[in-house]
């Protein structure tokens, strides 16, 4: 059966429902029988197993090119700030461009970028190098030079990846900002790390809209930043798209990116780079506390983001067509649509535009249009297209389809039902992914064609990985719910928070001490050594001495028919100590009323436990979420104890926020 097929079959009325409610009670995947794995992983496994350290420089040798070859492979003299290979030293530009156009696959497609109003461009990897050569000596006409903080603030468009290497090519640390955040934090980003040019866009299109980019940037005073010298805009949309006059510009300080490139240079070698030198500076969406300056350096994250790209997605470069939904402003951008696809020669789609616009079925338009085999996306897309139905996707051919993944948060096993059987029509392996800003790569993970899956859990640790659960006080548990915790350092972990050691140890090493990484995640570890993420560490609930997970309640919330998304918050309670608070969104037509509220309880109940029922249900036309998409729990914590709101600029509406205040305030403490 193709996926065609079963999406048009699973659609029909009742059909796709019941099916769903017949899986949601198995509880593993095996491997499909006809998946043809097409890169070698036993071998890695037990390499890894046998000595972690040998297995990573082996790793560094073959995936990656080094100007000046390793001989020290982990250096753990100083922990908790650990170097991988030291004395080695490489161009992550070179890794990414020269060396595939050297082997004569220059031709080969890098991007097949697509906008929302049907534009198309293909990019290949010798117009890449050619471009990011210019970028890069544009960039030094400058004075931009090894060191210097260069910020970038685009929509998704080729020249974001070429910004990025760019930067890496001359030693530049580039400090990537959502293209979807508000200018003023822009400024607040290129203030805090002294940034010495801003790359932004004349404006970005989003649903049919051109938002004006560099006026609004304007308007945040840039100028007046004393490290900033210089801004340079990609002509984006023009003066069409901008009511017929162009971008406002600075004379001596701003720049047309095109105008740059045209009088660059178009050769610029790649500067040979340590392994340990910064790559990276990337600011943590802000979705639990004060936004923090993760720095990533250059060998050790490019391996990690080159290695489980390879293997996670099982890559084969020459034939598969690879696509990230993400955004480039946020790690998996980084690691999973620019930095490993290009080390690892592979093609992939880029899309600048919504999964909603012009209509609910563009992304798996674009799927059928470019024959996309591999397609990584959020739980929170998944669960908006199910919102949407599946008649959506039952339109366009998906047969090209052959491995499925899911990034951002622990997806609730209703939605991984619906993506396997309407997206992969049954037979697409899922690699339901776990991760950080801070890890810089994948770190728990299903392997397709190997693993067997279980519907919400990242299953097994990646080669070289080292997870374990902790109880509150430090003690190993074997199985059970802890503490999720890393006790070994891996390449691609982040070194420090920029300018601020201090800050880096006492948030992620001061509990367990120097040489273990506190996660910030709670987990559940089951008898067949599964790792079931629960979500964060202020996201478990203690309901008279029972501890739950907002997950596992949420997961079973939404497994209602009636229920499109949930979020689920702990407040305060005089009787159990913590009470559960679901903010709930229906689906369709339907009403939230008490006879609503009475059957989600009770059907929570059966399917966790009567401890588990909900005390309050807020009905949430939409729930608060920031850009990348994850809702931000802690407002809704913030709501339900009656608190000020914490900062909201992060959301991707605000006005959310302000119609949930209202509507709890005007239903008092119980609703």
């Amino acid at each position: 059966m193709t996926t065609t097929e079963s999406s048009s079959t699973l659609s029909a009325a009742g059909t796709l429902e019941a099916e769903l409610e017949r899986l949601l009670s198995v509880e593993s995947f095996p491997p499909p029988a006809d998946f043809v794995r097409r890169v070698p992983y036993e071998a890695d496994a037990a390499a890894a197993a046998a000595d972690p350290v040998a297995f990573w420089a082996d790793k560094a040798r073959e995936l990656l090119d080094w100007d000046t070859p390793f001989t020290k492979v982990l250096n753990d003299e100083n922990p908790p700030f650990y170097k991988w290979f030291e004395d080695g030293t490489l161009n992550v530009s070179a890794n990414c461009l020269d060396r595939h156009v050297a082997a004569g696959r220059g031709d080969k497609v890098a991007y097949y970028w697509a906008g929302e109003e049907g534009e198309r461009k293909v990019v290949t990897y010798a117009d890449l190098l050619e471009e990011t050569q210019r970028l890069a000596n544009g960039l030094r006409s400058l004075g931009v030079g090894p060191g210097d903080v260069v910020g970038i603030f685009l929509p998704m468009i080729p020249q974001v990846a070429v910004a990025m290497l760019a930067c890496a090519r001359i030693g530049a640390v580039h400090n990537v900002v959502f293209g979807g955040f508000a200018p003023s934090a822009v400024r607040e980003r290129m203030e805090v790390s002294e940034a010495k040019v801003l790359i932004t866009v004349d404006g970005a299109r989003r649903k049919g809209r051109t938002a004006p980019v560099k006026a609004a940037v304007d308007e945040e005073k840039m100028g007046d930043l004393p490290s900033l010298e210089h801004i340079i805009v990609v002509e984006a949309v023009g003066a069409a798209g901008l009511g017929g006059q162009r971008a406002p510009m600075t004379p001596g300080r701003d720049i047309w990116y095109e105008e740059l490139i045209a009088a660059a240079d178009p050769v610029c070698p790649p500067v040979a780079m340590s392994a340990e030198a910064p790559l990276f500076i990337l600011y943590s969406s802000g979705s639990t506390a004060k936004p923090k300056g993760i720095l990533h350096t250059t060998g050790g994250y490019l391996l990690g983001a080159a290695y489980t790209h390879r293997t996670v997605f099982d890559l084969d470069p020459e034939t598969d067509i690879y696509w990230c939904s993400a955004d480039v402003g946020w790690i998996t951008g980084h690691s999973y649509i620019v930095y490993g696809p290009l080390a690892n020669g592979a093609t992939s789609v880029m899309y600048e535009g919504a999964p909603d616009y012009p209509d609910y079925d563009v992304w798996w338009k674009l799927i059928a249009e470019f024959k996309v085999t591999i397609f990584y996306t959020a739980p929170t897309a998944i669960r908006a297209c199910m919102k949407w139905g599946a008649e959506y996707p039952a339109r366009h051919d998906l047969s090209s389809l052959r491995v499925l993944g899911t990034v951002g948060e622990p997806i609730n096993p209703k939605a991984w039902l619906w993506y396997h059987l309407v997206i992969g029509g049954g037979r697409c392996p899922i690699v339901d992914t776990w991760w950080q800003t801070e890890t810089g790569s994948i770190m728990i993970s299903p392997v397709p064609g190997v693993t067997s899956t279980k519907p919400g859990s990242a299953t097994r640790p990646l080669p070289g990985i080292s997870p374990a659960l902790l109880t509150e006080d430090g003690q190993p548990l074997a199985a059970g719910t802890g503490v999720l915790v890393i006790t070994k350092p891996w390449p691609s972990m982040l070194r420090t928070l920029y300018r601020d050691d201090e800050r880096f140890v006492q948030t992620y090493f001061s509990r367990f001490g120097p040489t273990t990484y506190l996660v910030g995640d709670a987990a559940r570890l089951d008898p067949d050594g599964y790792f079931w993420i629960i979500g964060r560490i202020d996201d478990v609930i203690n309901v008279s001495g029972h501890r739950l997970s907002t997950a596992e309640v949420e997961s079973a919330i939404v497994a209602h028919e009636a229920v499109a998304e949930a979020a689920v918050v702990a407040q305060a309670d005089e009787q159990t100590g913590q009470a559960i608070v679901a903010f709930v969104t229906l689906a369709g037509d339907r009403v939230g009323d008490d006879a609503m509220v009475a059957e989600l309880r009770e059907h929570v109940a059966t399917k966790i436990g009567k401890l588990a029922r909900p005390k309050r249900v807020i009905w949430a036309d939409d729930l608060p979420k920031t850009r990348s998409g994850k809702i931000m729990r802690r407002l809704l914590r913030d709501i339900a104890e009656g608190r000020a709101l914490g900062d909201v600029t992060t959301l991707r509406d605000p006005a959310v926020m302000a119609a949930l205040a209202a509507k709890v305030a005007a239903a008092g403490p119980e609703d």
